[in-house]
């Protein structure tokens, strides 16, 4: 299985640290210093987790000439803020492209949602019933963050990612996803309560950030070091880890664990925010172009409701 591109789309509009320091007094250093965020992007009236899905695919089908729309035969979309249960982010983009017929999927497993869809695709490939999909995940988180919330009201951005993956290599420049790994830890500690988004309460409420922490640190570290194992890659040969973009506490936390240069783990959280299962996606975006032969890249995330993996890609 290959990863032949990968292309983001983040909104326009910017917030920065200022806007929760004039509505809340959070200071701009106190943000940085907890979080490492500096700013984040934020959806225009009328931008959705649709509207946002359908942009990154544009985007990354512009780029991939030889990834023809009408030859996609799967299509899975993850987002936990969905703008629609029903007429889903993955309806949205199979009728943009206006390809019939296929096995259109919208997840949710927070922000690991990333590998999980990439395992769907996985089996599907497996099973002989797809050949070439795309691979969305989108949030629109400002649509149900509570600015006004100072525990975590000033985490959040918006962004979306679309990856195109084949079952055989289109070109050389294509990735080989070597190994998907996934887990789920939700009887682990406050996993049923640390971070919950109930649409018709709160919104996004995460009361137990150190619990998050603590175990996102411990589960991501973990699981990539059970990839570097299996592969018997030395740290010093990893070209990037691509961690989730949480917080940038977190990511130095798992680099140093697993003794990686941090100038080799992939961060756009300080421009960013936390854009959930998106973050790390973007992240392969902005580094793609830097690849070559040879080069190795884990992405490991962890998310909400304990859910966690990595995913290792060759070049």
């Amino acid at each position: 299985m290959y990863l032949h591109h990968v292309a983001a789309y983040l909104p326009e509009a910017v917030v920065t640290n200022a806007h929760f320091t004039r509505l809340n007094g959070l200071a701009n250093e106190w943000i940085i210093e907890r979080t490492g965020i500096q700013e984040r992007r934020k959806a225009a009236p009328g931008e959705n987790a649709n509207t946002m899905a359908i942009a990154a695919t544009r985007a990354v089908l512009a780029a991939a000439p030889a990834f023809a729309p009408d030859t996609v035969d799967l299509i899975v979309v993850g987002t936990y803020t969905p703008h629609d249960t029903i007429f889903t982010a993955a309806h949205a983009v199979q009728r943009d492209l206006g390809v019939n017929e296929i096995p259109t999927v919208s997840i949710s497993s927070a922000c690991s949602s990333l590998l999980n869809a990439v395992e769907i695709v996985e089996g599907y490939f497996a099973m002989g019933k797809a050949t070439r999909a795309v691979v969305v995940v989108s949030e629109h988180n400002t649509a149900y963050n509570n600015e006004e919330d100072t525990m975590a009201g000033h985490l959040w951005g918006d962004g979306a990612a679309a990856l195109l993956i084949c079952k055989e290599r289109l070109s050389a420049d294509d990735l080989h996803i070597a190994e998907v790994i996934t887990g789920g830890a939700a009887p682990v500690s406050k996993a049923d309560e640390a971070v919950t988004l109930k649409p018709v309460e709160k919104g996004i409420v995460m009361p137990f950030g150190r619990d998050v922490f603590q175990q996102a640190c411990l589960y991501m570290a973990k699981v990539t070091e059970t990839l570097l194992d299996r592969h018997h890659i030395a740290t010093a040969d990893l070209t990037y880890l691509i961690p989730h973009q949480a917080n940038l506490r977190i990511s130095k936390n798992v680099t140093k664990q697993l003794g990686i240069d941090p100038a080799r783990a992939v961060s756009n959280i300080e421009r960013l925010g936390n854009t959930g299962c998106a973050g790390a996606a973007i992240g392969l975006a902005e580094v793609w172009n830097n690849l070559k032969s040879g080069d190795k890249v884990i992405i490991t995330v962890f998310g909400g409701g304990y859910s966690y993996g990595a995913m290792l890609l060759e070049k």
